[in-house]
Order: structure tokens, then sequence, then C-alpha cells
């Protein structure tokens, strides 16, 4: 079963909801951008992973995008595996071209064809994943759960290479269509070690309880002000920011795309970018909306809440 669905990362999702909106002139614009396609790259790997791992969901407990804080310390792991005799983390890399580890000095180099980099070492970060696990189990009167750490390279197409203990890197790392198979023969071993059987439904919803959500303050991050943050509803076809206001919806006067609810992404956008609470007039300036009647009317088929000692309102608690 799958406990925990993998949702978009939510500064991905303020990060695409500021692009649009911040000025063209903004210092730090390009770097948005750039900050963004990464984001982006690792959320689609996540995604060609979670297509292969889902396969044992029929077996297994499965939640990803784990978040913890655990002794003070936040630890986040792409896919946590609840099997019949051990608990897998696994850690998805979406590298393009030839990766290579270097076991001896600990190191991962990517050559794309076209520029060598080097990153963090994966083997370390999952190592670290599995140590904050173990002491969260711990906490939970389950240290006796064995667990194992993997990496899932996402791209097929990827050429893994080693230099040093080829075996070593191999027990860890392997493609994403691969995982499953490593999972499953690891817990097999297990049980044929004589490990007792998990109740991994009832581990799995006491580690869905204690999840959080990652996030970070884009606005802070970025030196980007909420007065910045440019206002008009932008059209769901062409991404023109500035649909009118016209009779039972938006019209782009772009590409002349007509929407009834554009108007809530740009609530949306507000909400995440700019504050949590919103006053009629707020609404009037943001959507460019010239009456407050038709404000208050937007404001209260939006699903909003009302808060008469405010006079504003708020999104619902998710």
């Amino acid at each position: 079963m799958i406990l925990k669905n993998r949702t978009k990362p939510r500064p991905l999702v303020k990060l695409d909801a500021a692009i649009p909106r911040t000025p063209s002139q903004f210092p730090l614009l390009a770097k948005m951008k750039e900050d963004a396609k990464i984001r982006q790259l690792g959320y689609t790997g996540e995604r060609k992973v979670d297509y292969h791992l889902d396969n044992l969901a029929q077996m297994f407990t499965i939640l990803h995008d784990v978040y913890l804080c655990v002794n003070g310390k936040n630890t986040q792991m792409d896919s946590v595996i609840i099997a019949n005799h051990s608990i897998a983390t696994v850690d998805d890399k979406n590298y393009h071209g030839t990766i290579t580890f270097n076991t001896l000095l600990k190191q991962l180099t990517r050559d794309d064809g076209q520029t060598e980099a080097g990153f963090e070492y994966p083997i370390t970060q999952v190592h670290n994943q599995q140590f904050h696990l173990q002491n969260w189990l711990a906490q939970q009167n389950m240290s006796q759960i064995p667990v194992n750490s993997y990496v899932a390279i996402a791209d097929p197409s990827t050429i893994i290479k080693v230099h040093g203990d080829e075996k070593e890197i191999a027990q860890t790392v392997a493609h994403g269509a691969a995982m499953p198979k490593v999972i499953m023969e690891q817990d097999q071993q297990l049980a044929k070690q004589g490990a007792r059987k998990l109740p991994h439904h009832q581990i799995g919803k006491k580690l869905l309880h204690a999840c959080g959500e990652f996030d970070i303050d884009i606005m802070k991050k970025y030196g980007l002000k909420p007065s910045a943050i440019l206002p008009g509803v932008i059209c769901p076809d062409c991404e023109h920011r500035g649909m009118a206001r016209v009779f039972n919806g938006w019209s782009c006067p772009k590409c002349q795309c007509h929407s009834k609810n554009a108007h809530l992404n740009a609530l949306e956008d507000y909400f995440l970018l700019v504050k949590r609470t919103i006053t009629n007039s707020e609404c009037m300036r943001f959507l460019q909306i010239p009456t407050r009647g038709t404000a208050t009317r937007i404001l209260k088929s939006s699903g909003l809440t009302y808060l008469p000692a405010h006079k504003c309102w708020i999104q619902p608690t998710r």
C-alpha cells in the first residue's frame, strides 16, 4: 500500500508561481529560473523511480517524500519502503551521461559529454538518512528493525562506473527499474536468516504521522519583497499576465482564451508569495478588477473562509 504519494515539492511550487510574477529586471531572476530547472529535474527523476518502486505496493508499505525531524535534525528521504522483514530508504538521482563513484575518495563525478562536475557522495547521503531513520525507530521502541539504504539512478541511459570497490557500489546503487528486485532480494535474505515479520502497515502509519513537509522561504532566499510581486490573472493557455474580467469568467487579450476559474491560480499565487490572508481591496488590486462587489463575489465563490474580526479571507486548513 502507498501511504504517502509524492506531490510537487513546495519550494518548486513557489518558484513556479514567483517567476512569472517577478520583474524582468530583478537581479536574481536568472538564479530563480536555474534553481527551478534543477528542482524540476530532481522531481522528474523521483517520479521515474516511483513508477518502479510502486510495483512493491501490493506486498509492502510505501511512503514517498518522507521529511522527519529527529533529535532536532531534519532529514529528507525520497522513498521509504517498509517490507516484511526490513525497511529500505531510497534516494533518487537524476544524472545524465556517465557517473563515476570513487570509493576511495568518497567522490561522485558526472561527465555529460560537455563538462565534468563533482557532486556530494550519494553513499554518504543515504547512510546519513539511514542513521536518522534508525534513531527515529529507536525512539519508537523499534530499534531492532534492519534498515538498508539505496541510491536509485532515474535515467536508464545513465552509465555507472566505479573506481575502487565495485561490489560495495553494486550493493547500494542501481537503476530505478532494478531497485524493486534489489529490495525484495535483501528482504528475502533476512527472512531466510530468521528475521521476524514486521507489521509494516502499522509502522508506516506511525511514520506518516511523524512526517512534516519540506519548505523554504523563497522570498527571503532571493531577497524578493511581496510588494514586487506583479499582479494580474495569468492566462492558462499563453501565460500572458493580465486577463480581463468579463461576464462569467476571464478573457485573455492576447490569445482570446476564455476561462471561468483562472483567478483561482492567481489567488493561490497570492497566498504562496504575498501573505496568508487577503482583503477585498487587496483582491481588487491583485486580480486587477474594478469593483469591490466583483471582488467579494469572487472571494465568496473561491472556497475561502471569511474572518469577520479581521475583515479578510483565508484559505481553509488542508
